[in-house]
C-alpha cells in the first residue's frame, strides 16, 4: 500500500474516533442558529414534518428531529425514480427552525426552503434516490416574490443518487444535490458526503438570474465522490470553497461563470476532469486559487469559449472573506473530510 494511502487510513480513523461535534457555522452563513434551544419535537414522516411546519406561525424557533427510517433496498429500479411524483417538504416564509436528522435516520424526500424564510439549519439528514426527477432536488434554497431566503447551514448531510442512464430521462434521472438560486444568500454548506450525482450544486438559476450577484456562499470540508459536474456551478456572487475534497468526477468541477468569483483555498482534488473552470454561460467567472493540492488524474479539455486553470494560477484576486475561518493544509483534507463528512459521523468536525 502506498504511504499516502496508509497516512489516509490512519488519520481518518484517527480523526473518527476523536472528532468532536459540530459548535456552529463557518463563512458566510456564521450568523445562522436555527431554532436554537428550543425542545426538540420529533416527526418520523414527511407528513409530520409537514404539519409541524405548516402549524408554525410565530417564527419563535422550531427544532424538528426527524426519526424515520427508508429502506433504499426496496428502489429496486432507479429508472422508475423520475416518473413517480415528487416529495418534497416545503419550508416557504418560515424562519428560525432546526431539521436534524436521528442518527440512524434515512430519507426518500427533498427539502426545499423558499420566500421569506431565513436562519434555517438542516443537519445529519441521510436523503436518497428521490422521486421526482427535474422537479426533486435533494436541498434547494430559492428566492421567491415574497423573499430570498438567507442565513442558512446545510451541515453534515449525506445525500446520493444514481448515475445510471435511465431512457428518456436525459441527464434529469435524479435533479439537484444541494442548489441555491434567485438571491438566496450568506449560506454555509458544510461536512456534507455527497455521491453519485449527475448535478451537485447549483447556485445560480440561469444567466439571467442577476439577483445572484448578492450571493455569498461557504463551501468548507465537503465530500463530493463519483459525480459529473457543479461543484458548483456558479453564476454571478462570491464563493469560498476551501478544504473540500473531489474525486472522480467525470465532467467540470468548480465552473465560475457570469463575472462570478471565487476563492478556492486549500482543497484536495483527484481523477477530476476540468477540476476548475469556466465553460457554457455568455460570460465568463474568475478564481483566486491558494494552496491547492493537485493529486493524480486530473485532465482537461477545453470547448469553445471555455477559459481553465491549467496553470493553477489566479484569474482576479478575491480579498478578504470578511470572516474567520482555519483552513488546514491541502495535502490532510482527503482524510479529514472521509473521517468527518456526512451524516452518522456524530456532527464531527
Amino acid at each position: 500500500m502506498k504511504v499516502m494511502q496508509l497516512k489516509t487510513l490512519f488519520m481518518a480513523a484517527a480523526l473518527a474516533a476523536a472528532g468532536t461535534a459540530s459548535a456552529g457555522p463557518v463563512g458566510y452563513g456564521a450568523a445562522t442558529t436555527g431554532g436554537g434551544g428550543k425542545a426538540a419535537v420529533n416527526v418520523a414522516t414527511l407528513a409530520e414534518m409537514q404539519a409541524k411546519i405548516d402549524a408554525y406561525t410565530d417564527n419563535a424557533g422550531l427544532v424538528l428531529n426527524y426519526t424515520g427510517k427508508f429502506d433504499f433496498t426496496k428502489i429496486t429500479d432507479v429508472c422508475a425514480q423520475w416518473q413517480k411524483p415528487a416529495q418534497t417538504l416545503e419550508v416557504k416564509n418560515k424562519s428560525n427552525i432546526t431539521i436534524r436528522g436521528a442518527s440512524d435516520s434515512s430519507a426518500n424526500f427533498g427539502i426545499h426552503i423558499a420566500g421569506n424564510a431565513h436562519n434555517i439549519i438542516v443537519q445529519n439528514m441521510m436523503i436518497g434516490l428521490l422521486q421526482g426527477g427535474e422537479a426533486a432536488d435533494s436541498i434547494s434554497i430559492e428566492g421567491m416574490s415574497s423573499g430570498q431566503p438567507s442565513n442558512i447551514w446545510i451541515d453534515h448531510n449525506t445525500i446520493f443518487a444514481s448515475l445510471t442512464s435511465c431512457s428518456g430521462a436525459g441527464d434529469a434521472s435524479f435533479d439537484g444535490g444541494i442548489d441555491m438560486k434567485k438571491g438566496a444568500h450568506h449560506i454555509t454548506v458544510s461536512y456534507n458526503h455527497v455521491y453519485n450525482y449527475q448535478k451537485v450544486s447549483l447556485n445560480g438559476y440561469s444567466d439571467s438570474d442577476t439577483a445572484n450577484v448578492n450571493a455569498r456562499t461557504t463551501y468548507h470540508n465537503n465530500r463530493f465522490e463519483n459525480v459529473k459536474s457543479r461543484l458548483p456551478l456558479q453564476r454571478f456572487g462570491q464563493t469560498h470553497i476551501f478544504n473540500n475534497y473531489f474525486n472522480n468526477v467525470g465532467t467540470s468541477g468548480i465552473n465560475v461563470r457570469m463575472g462570478g468569483l471565487s476563492l478556492i483555498e486549500a482543497n484536495y482534488f483527484e481523477n477530476v476532469k476540468n477540476p476548475v473552470t469556466s465553460r457554457d454561460s455568455s460570460q465568463i467567472g474568475y478564481w483566486e486559487l491558494r494552496n491547492n493540492y493537485v493529486g493524480p488524474g486530473i485532465t482537461w479539455d477545453t470547448p469553445s469559449g471555455a477559459v481553465n486553470a491549467t496553470n493553477w494560477g489566479t484569474t482576479q484576486s478575491y480579498g478578504s472573506t470578511g470572516y474567520t475561518y482555519t483552513a488546514i493544509p491541502a495535502a490532510d483534507v482527503k482524510a479529514k473530510v472521509i473521517a468527518t463528512a456526512g451524516a452518522r459521523t456524530g456532527l464531527a468536525q
